[in-house]
């Protein structure tokens, strides 16, 4: 078994806004290209424009670094007493090494 001891802060939270923002992004464009091409002017059954939706992968980006720089030194601070997250792993003996 091997645990992993500790998290970098910096480094986690930037892979993950990374994702955070890809994924958003992945689903909120083209609805924003939609809500925008539609025009939801005065329309009552949608509470901002479809402009709002190029912003949105970039705030859950943001907000993401954030939880995650958050979780990760919640994580090195629990893991100093508990000894952190065990987890085994398997090495491929017929693997190609490059």
């Amino acid at each position: 078994m091997k645990r992993i001891k500790r998290f970098g802060v910096y480094q986690t939270s930037k892979v993950f806004a990374i994702i955070y923002f890809i994924v958003t992004a992945i689903f909120m464009i083209p609805i924003g290209l939609f809500m925008t091409m539609m025009g939801t002017g005065s329309s009552s059954w949608m509470p901002f424009s479809g402009t709002m939706f190029f912003v949105l992968p970039f705030v859950y980006g943001l907000v993401g670094f954030i939880t995650t720089a958050i979780g990760c030194a919640v994580y090195n601070l629990i893991a100093r007493w508990t000894g952190g997250i065990e987890f085994q792993v398997e090495t491929d003996q017929n693997a190609v090494v490059m």
